[in-house]
């Protein structure tokens, strides 16, 4: 699994850490997890689902900066299509991401959960009961919000878009200023 990190100096003091991998002989996006300013990526909350999951130990990973990276490597080479369009997405060029996603971690219900936040336009905001209506379960907006919660893929599947339904932003695991940079990057306007 190779590992990188990108950092944007506009944004929060805190890094992304990405990680890919090769399944069924194709390079896949496993994990975007937000790192804290002081965080290293062997504390990533993912790291140890992953690990269980792809039955892997530390010495399979490989962090890589972002810098260091080879086109000529498959995995590293979707970990540099990915900075690009989130290069273009902080610029505004980009409204959506296309990336092959291994969305193995998530149960049934959370897989449709993440599809269902991909559905979200660009800039705009809907509720946690909303998605729940979305998905045609409206009374389970608890556990939609949960799923939004383990959502593996930070901006690429865009579970900052949903707010509280009385306009309050709610959570986010990455954290609420990033949230907030993110909605505003989109140019969306929520009261805290």
């Amino acid at each position: 699994m190779a590992l990188s990190d990108i950092t944007d100096s506009a944004a929060p003091k805190a890094s992304l850490l990405m990680v890919s991998h090769m399944i069924e002989a194709s390079p896949r996006l496993v994990s975007i997890d937000w790192l804290a300013a002081a965080q290293t990526w062997q504390e990533s909350k993912s790291l140890n689902l992953l690990k269980r999951h792809y039955a892997v130990s530390d010495e399979d990973f490989e962090f890589m900066d972002k810098n260091s990276l080879s086109i000529n490597d498959p995995t590293q080479a979707l970990l540099l299509n990915t900075i690009q369009q989130f290069k273009e997405y902080a610029e505004g060029q980009r409204k959506s991401f296309v990336l092959p996603l291994e969305l193995s971690l998530g149960t049934e219900f959370q897989q449709r959960v993440w599809a269902a936040l991909q559905e979200i336009p660009y800039g705009e905001t809907i509720s946690y009961a909303q998605l729940a209506a979305n998905i045609g379960q409206p009374t389970a907006y608890r556990a939609v919000a949960n799923a939004n919660g383990k959502n593996p893929f930070s901006i690429v599947i865009p579970c900052h878009r949903v707010i509280a339904s009385d306009g309050r932003l709610g959570g986010y695991t990455g954290g609420i200023d990033k949230k907030q940079y993110l909605l505003a990057l989109e140019k969306e306007t929520c009261r805290l």
